[in-house]
């Protein structure tokens, strides 16, 4: 699994503090890091690298100088599908045919989906979350902005059932939410806006779990819109885990075992 972080605020904030903790949480997501930061022009700054981030030289000179913002994004990566290399690594941007720029980060593995086969000619990198991105800008770009949400909410719980689906997607100062797994996500509602945290960042009593199964709508800090709930929670199946630890490359085949707690992996092997 990898982790999410993002933030949307009413006015810009200082976010340094919540991704220095974010990414000491790097340990047992080691492959990859990654920083999306949205201006207010709509235009999208993405910072990534295939490595630990507390190795990474170009992260700590980032995060040694005040980040302020609105709106922001961040992963860091434990590879299931894909090598370590810059192109697999989240966050990923693409232009719809209205030339706005679409932000994705995810935590999860789409393990059954046709539509998402033919993007595999198209992406930069072989991640099954870029594939994920690319057909969701397919399906919004015959579409108003304002029929985004009930567009998103159709496809969102079509590619949740039998796939985790913990995904953060930005669209200029609209974040749209959504986890289909018990623990997925957590929020920490301020007077300036909200994180979204795939574990708690400080010991703020205020944080909570994101209801499941569910789409939010977020601007400028605030919830505007929230979809009907489905039923397609995600639970690992062993199946699942075949796909995964044969799907891998061996080099990161550990990181997959010891993050899942996997018994016996040698049985899903043969």
């Amino acid at each position: 699994m990898c982790e999410l972080f993002s933030i949307s605020c009413n006015k810009k904030i200082q976010i340094n503090q919540y991704l220095k903790e974010f990414y000491k949480h790097c340990e047992l997501h080691p492959h990859g890091w990654g920083l999306a930061i949205m201006h207010e022009d709509h235009s999208v700054t993405i910072k990534k690298q295939p490595i630990k981030a507390t190795e990474s030289q170009q992260l700590k000179e980032i995060l040694s100088h005040p980040i302020k913002t609105k709106c922001a994004a961040a992963h860091i990566r434990l590879a299931t599908l894909g090598n370590k290399s810059n192109c697999n690594c989240h966050p990923f941007k693409a232009l719809d045919e209205k030339n706005t720029t679409w932000t994705l980060i995810h935590n999860g593995t789409i393990f059954n989906y046709p539509k998402l086969n033919k993007y595999k000619t198209q992406q930069k990198g072989v991640t099954d979350s870029e594939r994920i991105l690319l057909y969701i800008i397919d399906n919004i770009n015959t579409h108003k902005e304002d029929e985004y949400f009930q567009i998103l909410n159709t496809i969102i719980p079509q590619l949740s059932k039998g796939n985790k689906l913990n995904i953060i997607l930005c669209n200029k100062n609209i974040m749209y939410v959504h986890t289909n797994c018990s623990k997925g996500l957590n929020y920490l509602k301020t007077d300036k806006g909200i994180i979204f945290s795939t574990q708690k960042l400080d010991e703020n009593p205020e944080w909570k779990q994101l209801p499941i199964n569910t789409l939010f709508m977020i601007k400028n800090g605030e919830i505007i819109q929230k979809g009907k709930p489905h039923e397609n929670e995600y639970h690992i199946s062993d199946e699942n885990i075949k796909f995964m630890l044969q799907k891998v490359t061996p080099d990161l085949r550990d990181g997959i075992i010891r993050n899942f707690n996997i018994k016996n992996p040698e049985k899903y092997l043969n």
